[in-house]
Order: C-alpha cells, then structure tokens, then sequence
C-alpha cells in the first residue's frame, strides 16, 4: 500500500501541471450534491481559453487518471461533462491512506520558507483591566491565535509586553489567553542618552507637558522610510516620555536577547536580530496612530531597530442595542451569567454551584467569546449580539461546537464501556479495516472537506505575506473557528443520521470499526483545531 501524506494542494497542483502550461483551472469540490458525482472540477469556459473549443486532448485526460506522486490522490476517472472536466477519485484507496494515519492529518503540513523569528506585539495589554475596551481584547485574542499558528509551524515567537498587572494575568488565564507574566523592566538608559540627543533645541522645551522628556521630530523618516511604508503623512512630531521608552526597551531588549533554544533549529548569530527578526505589531484601530508614532521612534533612537515592522489592524467592535461603553470583563461575566443560565434550563436544576461543572462553565463561556471574536477576518468590522441566544443547537457558536465535541467523547466513552461489557470486540488494527464500506454521503463529506484539508488549513492560517510592501498585513485568523463550526455542523448531521453504535453482531462490527475510525479521525482534527484557540476539548456539557 502507498504511504505518505494525501494533500489537497499537492493533489491541485499535480492535476493542474497535467493540463500543461497557464494558470490553474482545476478547484475542490465542497458542496454535498456536487461531491455525489465529482471531487474536484475544471470549468468547460477555463477549458475553452486552454483548448479551444474545450476538448481536451485524450493524451491530457489519460494522464490525469495516471496521476501519482507524493501527496497525490489516487484518480478513479476523468470524464467530460457540461460543467466541464470533472474527476472523482478512488475514494476507498483515499480513506484508507488517510484513516490508516490519523496524527499525520491533525499537524500542518511541512512549512515552506518561513519567518525563523517573529515578535508579536500587542500593546492593548498595557491597559488596565477595568477600562480594556472589547476592541482591545480582539487585537489579544487575534495575537493569541496567531502566536499559537506560527508555534506549531516551528516558527520562533517573543510576545511582548509581560503582563505586570496581577489583575491583567488573572483576566487572561480566565481567557485561556497564554501569555508571558511580569519580568524584569528593560533598562532604557541607552534610549534615553538618544533622545535626549535628538530633541529639539532646550529653549523650546518650556513649553511641553509635565512628565515629557522632550520632542522628537519625525518628519524625515515619515518622508522617506514612513513614506514609502505607507505611515501617516501627519505624523510629525513625538512626545517621549518614561512611559514610552519603557515600551521601546522592553521591544528593543526582546529583538537584541531572543532565548538561543527558542529559534527551533534556526540558529543565528548574536548580532543578526534586525535582520532575522519580523516585528507584527497587533493593534486595535484606535491604536494604530500612536503605535506608527512608536515605529518611528524606534528607527531614530535604535540604529539595530528592525527593518520590518509591520502591522495588524484589528477593526472596531460595535455592540448592538447596548448604550454606553461595555468593558471586556464585563462582556465575560455577561457570557458566563448566560452560559449558566442556558445550563440550568437543560438540566432542570443549578449547577453554577457544582464543582465538576466549574471549569466547563468557564472553557463555554471562553469559547463562545472566542469564536465570537475570531469569526470573522481580523480587518473587518465586528458586530457583537449579547442577546441571550446561546445555546447548543445554534450552528455558528463556540458552544455548538464543544457539544458536539462532548458528542463524540460520549460516543467513545459508550464504546468502551460496551467492550469492557462484553457486547463489543476490542478495536481491532486500523491495517485489517475495510474502508469500503464507507459510502455514506456524509462519511465522504466529512472526509474530504474536514480531515483531508486540515494540514493545509493550519498553513494558511500561519501564512503571513512578509514580503508584500506598506505598512499593513493581513491574516487569515478567522479560518480555524469557521472550519471548526462546518466541521461541528457536518458531524452533526452525519451523527443524527446515522447509529455508530449499533446491534452486537459479528457481521455489523466491520461497518461499525470503519466509521469509529473515522469518528477517531474527526475526533484528533476537532481536538487539534481547539487548541489552536487555546480551549481544551469538553467530554461534557
């Protein structure tokens, strides 16, 4: 039997190199009443541009079906249609190339050239915690995820700042959020002896604030190097003070003295941090302006400074209905206060009080505000809804989720306690299962738009387009929670459909084993995308 992993890109790009030279056609299928006939498609018109008329050369369609190499899916047939070229591939070969290994799907797929270091900076978590806004708390939790996404890629990542606010840690553990504590304040002599060098002329300094140490003129790093980055053009000049220094030397003492076993294998000379360091600065839309500001000073007090900086703007948080300022951790209690509400309801009694049912009330609420905050591309506008609308049946909610993640810990909880009864065999090897007998619809559904795509999917969202030029990047955080709800939502039909479980018969066991496995499979991808948001997996709920 083959072996390696199966991959999706792998298998486009295979499919489109086979077609010959020009730009892709090829695309996955996704929707259930197009999987029932084909896996992937090439449009007739692409085709019409590629071939004229559309007919594809016969020597091009045979070597289609021939398709093999690493990572390639095994091809069935190839076939015109009025859609145009479609291809179903050997789906009894696929599931058992990717249920027969598991681990190998709920991990990334092998990075390509990658950021060895990357320092994340989240300046909203210098805020105090009774006035840290719900736009501040997006840009830690966008940071968060985008930490744990590049970890997993082996990538090296410094967060910054240390939490020195005891009230602040308590807020994140609350949260789930992992983040460094309190250390040691970088010295910030260096950058001080700087500034004072570069402010201006001692007569006009009079006249600033009390508490500023001077001004900083930026205007020509805004009309050069800022200029061509994209910065506010009104950017000009800068009030430094203690407070703002301390910023720059915990950044400036985090690029200098990166931990040499945290690069995973990259090592770099001791004087290489500028260059081999990308510096993302998170930033809610309201601090983006000062954070340009820091920027710039940086560059000017900092001649080793990086030269890439770039940033990512989270976009505002509206409340709808809700008048007046709502403050992060009152938006938690809201969540838990409903969280518990919705508990009491479906149990028929108060289990607030319960100690076994603490902790899941806590990873509920925490869910339900992540995926209400990570839902949605970082950049764009978030409309919250703190109606008391949460519940278990709703599809788009971190609670649906964890439900159907305690779903399936009940199945195999209920498995294992039938097998130490005696009505069930023991899971017998993976390698003597007979995956053909896996043809309901949504056993492919799950399958191929779940299992088979993760790897790539926790690429993707661990892509940072370094290269591109200006001053803003982009990521794609909101993958995993959408992923997560499809996943939870095909599962769940799939689930309700269909009995895992069934009469303790010889003769049904085979079919039983096959869709456990595959159950397994869902199990390992569901787990993985959970701790990618920092949230452990329910058994129940």
């Amino acid at each position: 039997m083959a072996t390696g992993r199966l991959g999706v890109e792998e298998t486009l790009g295979a499919l489109n190199a086979a077609l010959g030279p020009g730009g892709p056609l090829w695309f996955k299928e996704t929707r259930a009443r197009h999987l029932r006939a084909r896996d992937f498609l090439a449009p007739r018109r692409a085709l019409q541009a590629r071939f004229g008329e559309g007919q594809v050369p016969e020597h091009v369609v045979r070597a289609v079906v021939d398709l093999q190499g690493p990572g390639v899916a095994p091809v069935l047939r190839c076939e015109p249609t009025p859609a145009g070229l479609a291809l179903q591939l050997q789906r009894s070969a696929v599931f058992e190339r990717v249920l027969g290994a598991v681990a190998a799907y709920a991990a990334p797929s092998a990075p390509a050239a990658r950021e060895p270091r990357v320092l994340l900076h989240c300046p909203s978590l210098r805020a105090a915690p009774c006035a840290f806004r719900l736009s501040q708390l997006r840009a830690v939790l966008v940071a968060d995820h985008l930490a744990r996404a590049l970890q997993v890629h082996g990538v090296s990542v410094r967060l910054v700042p240390a939490v020195r606010d005891p009230h602040m840690s308590t807020f994140l553990q609350q949260l789930r959020v992992d983040w460094p504590a309190a250390s040691e304040r970088a010295s910030t002599e260096a950058l001080r002896s700087r500034a004072l060098a570069e402010f201006t002329p001692a007569g006009d300094r009079g006249v600033l604030p009390h508490g500023v140490l001077g001004s900083a003129c930026l205007k020509e790093l805004v009309k050069g190097r800022g200029h061509a980055a994209g910065y506010d053009s009104n950017l000009d000049n800068c009030l430094v003070t203690e407070d703002l220094l301390s910023e720059l030397a915990e950044l400036q003492s985090a690029v200098q003295h990166w931990p040499e076993d945290s690069s995973l294998g990259l090592t770099a000379a001791p004087d290489a941090g500028a260059d081999s360091c990308l510096v993302v600065h998170v930033v809610s839309y309201e601090e983006e302006f000062r954070q340009q500001k820091l920027d710039l000073l940086w560059w000017k007090l900092d001649d080793q400074a990086p030269l890439r900086q770039k940033h990512l703007v989270c976009g505002p948080v509206k409340v709808a209905g809700v008048p007046g300022t709502l403050t992060a951790p009152e938006y938690y209690e809201l969540r838990h206060t409903q969280v518990c509400k919705v508990s009491t309801l479906k149990h028929s009694r108060d289990l607030a009080q319960d100690p076994a049912w603490t902790e899941t009330f806590r990873v509920l609420s925490v869910a339900t505000i992540k995926f209400e905050m990570l839902s949605k591309a970082p950049q764009s506008q978030l409309l919250l809804d703190l109606a008391d609308n949460i519940s278990t049946k709703g599809t788009k909610s971190g609670t649906f989720v964890m439900y159907n993640c305690a779903r399936l810990a009940t199945l195999f909880e209920g498995y294992k306690c039938s097998v130490e009864q005696g009505l069930y065999p023991p899971f017998p090897p993976v390698s003597s299962l007979d995956f053909s007998l896996l043809h309901e619809e949504g056993e492919w559904l799950l399958l191929f738009n779940s299992i088979l795509p993760f790897p790539d999917l926790l690429s993707q969202t661990a892509a940072l387009d370094c290269a591109a030029p200006g001053l803003h990047i982009t990521a794609r955080t909101e993958m995993v929670c959408k992923f997560l709800v499809q996943l939870s939502m095909d599962f769940s039909s799939y689930y309700n459909r269909v009995h895992i479980l069934g009469e303790p018969r010889p003769h049904l066991f085979g079919h039983m084993f096959a869709r456990l496995q595959l159950l397994r499979a869902v199990r390992e991808v569901l787990h993985a995308g959970l701790a990618m948001l920092g949230l452990p997996p329910l058994s129940y709920i």
